[in-house]
């Protein structure tokens, strides 16, 4: 089977980028391939559903920049396609005053981005918008909504497929990349594809396509498991919306934090510790090779070395709920241990460069043969349609 464009994975990232493809050029013969029997069944499918307002993300670097397009273009798409979403706002709450010149430093940071929405407010006000929590004093982002992303993933599908006519092959997975005189056959344990362009957008995969082409890569992509809980039924009525801490400037996560859910309920957390797998959503997941590949890797050891007290520390909430419930009262005092339940799991992608770097913005590489996103954590879902196109401006201009 021939295509101009074969693009591997079936998350968001993905599926935006072949929308966004056909729809600017019907002409070309676009297929996607995903391993699993379904879309959008790892990083899209397992996250909490946040439409994010790129508060966080350094002004000028690509999450900003997607996240704010994104953000403009998500909405526009759910209100065409009657997909349900809701903009309710969140809270980020500082809660000791070592926090505060962080909470100062996210609303410049929001003001640069183009969030003239984001008020400052004190710790007395804080109750107005969440009669439960406590702090001295939060940013209000109103900006921030809840969705399912898995339904905007078979929305995207729909439209690539039924309305456009590009092909998706589920139950696919790629197993080699072969490269001969301009065209690439893309070799699965079903078939073989002959393109003139492979995508790589396979997510907590990626590096292992890209390394089907660069021996030289320089970064690996390390599983990170975020681990939530759920509050009980009793107990939800603790929390009307989205409730955030001030995130560590020494950790590359957000820390626990409570989410209203778009089908209902109420999450907490996650706490993010190290996958023994890459698809690792239980504790007892281990793959060996992956392990010690992971382990090999100099840039994750350095990791390891930097971040080793916080990690302990996130594995201890793992396995201990009376830390977790701890780390949960500095938002809301109210929620006790015996509210906390075991919820689901998602399992981010996350890039490490060989210096051991944690890589913060989205990264792209490519060659003649292939495009290869490499980095693509949150806001991924939310920037999802500004990073299709983004990509599908790169794309076009070989075509």
């Amino acid at each position: 089977m021939k295509y101009d464009i074969i693009i591997i994975g079936g998350g968001i990232v993905g599926l935006a980028t072949a929308l966004k493809l056909i729809e600017t050029r019907p002409d070309l013969k676009i297929a996607l391939l995903e391993k699993e029997d379904g879309l959008a069944k790892h990083q899209t499918g397992n996250n909490s559903g946040v439409i994010h307002a790129g508060v966080y993300y350094k002004p000028g670097s690509l999450k900003a920049i997607n996240c704010r397009n994104g953000y403009k273009q998500l909405i526009e798409f759910c209100d065409k396609e009657n997909i349900k979403y809701e903009l309710c706002g969140k809270l980020i709450v500082a809660t000791i005053p070592e926090e505060l010149p962080g909470l100062e430093n996210l609303y410049e940071r929001s003001l640069q981005n183009g969030l003239d929405k984001v008020k400052k407010i004190t710790g007395e006000q804080i109750n107005e918008y969440e009669p439960h929590a406590t702090g001295l004093a939060a940013l209000v982002v109103p900006y921030t909504g809840i969705i399912d992303f898995t339904e905007v993933c078979y929305k995207y599908a729909e439209i690539f497929t039924k309305r456009h006519g590009g092909e998706i092959f589920l139950n696919n997975k790629v197993v080699n990349i072969i490269n001969y005189n301009g065209y690439s056959e893309v070799l699965t344990d079903k078939n073989t594809y002959t393109t003139r362009l492979v995508v790589n957008t396979a997510g907590l995969y990626s590096d292992k396509i890209a390394l089907l082409n660069h021996n030289k890569l320089n970064c690996r992509i390390i599983p990170f498991r975020g681990e939530y809980s759920v509050i009980s039924k009793e107990s939800q009525y603790l929390v009307r919306n989205l409730i955030y801490p001030v995130p560590d400037p020494n950790f590359p996560f957000l820390g626990v934090h409570f989410t209203r859910l778009i089908k209902g309920g109420i999450e907490a957390g996650p706490n993010a510790v190290w996958a023994f797998k890459r698809e690792g959503y239980k504790k007892t997941d281990f793959n060996t090779k992956e392990f010690f590949e992971a382990l090999a890797w100099k840039g994750f050891r350095k990791v390891m070395r930097q971040y080793w007290k916080i990690g302990l520390m996130e594995y201890y909430r793992s396995y201990n709920k009376n830390a977790l419930a701890r780390a949960l009262q500095r938002l809301v005092p109210e929620i006790k241990k015996s509210d906390i339940q075991i919820g689901g799991a998602g399992v981010r992608a996350q890039a490490c460069d060989k210096q051991g770097g944690l890589i913060d913005d989205f990264l792209i590489v490519e060659d003649s043969h292939i495009v290869n996103v490499l980095n693509a954590p949150s806001p991924a879902a939310t920037a999802s349609l500004s990073i299709g196109q983004t990509l599908s401006n790169q794309i076009l201009k070989r075509f």
